[in-house]
């Protein structure tokens, strides 16, 4: 990590480990709410973090996930935990339902909360294992999409 005078630890690559997968940072409350209300279809929510787990396992695995997914999500968003604060509360609360984790994954369909991978599903598990789940989420709620909108 690297620390400045009067700074923390330089998180932008931690930023860009999700951002070079196409995942819109949401810095701000108004972002967020933009996102739930603008955004139809599947998106996930990626909540970002600094410590290991997140760094050896969530953005990790999602980029597996992605490489490997024949469905993916239609968007996906990311706030990062202890850095964006506001914006992380206000996403959580979106979510309230379940407990705050980070890092962890939420997967909505048109603005409604369809699956949860929260840190106990991430820590301790390879990133390949978290892939797999992500994939498992982005299989089984982008196909019923894409079927709803095949009969429509």
């Amino acid at each position: 990590m690297q620390f400045g005078f009067g700074m923390g630890p330089d998180t932008s690559w931690m930023r860009e480990e999700l951002t070079k997968y196409g995942v819109e940072e949401l810095k701000t409350p108004e972002d967020v709410d933009r996102a739930m209300k603008e955004y139809k279809g599947t998106m996930l929510m990626a909540i970002n973090s600094v410590c290991g787990c997140a760094a050896g396992n969530a953005r990790p695995g999602l980029g597996i996930a992605l490489e490997q997914s024949e469905v993916k999500p239609d968007h996906m968003v990311t706030v990062f935990a202890g850095q964006d604060k506001e914006a992380t509360a206000h996403a959580r609360a979106y979510f309230s339902e379940y407990p705050p984790s980070s890092p962890a994954f939420a997967y909505f369909v048109d603005g409604e909360i369809k699956a949860m991978i929260p840190r106990h599903r991430i820590e301790g598990r390879t990133k390949d294992e978290v892939a797999t789940d992500l994939k498992m989420v982005f299989e089984a709620f982008g196909k019923e999409e894409q079927e709803k909108a095949e009969k429509e």
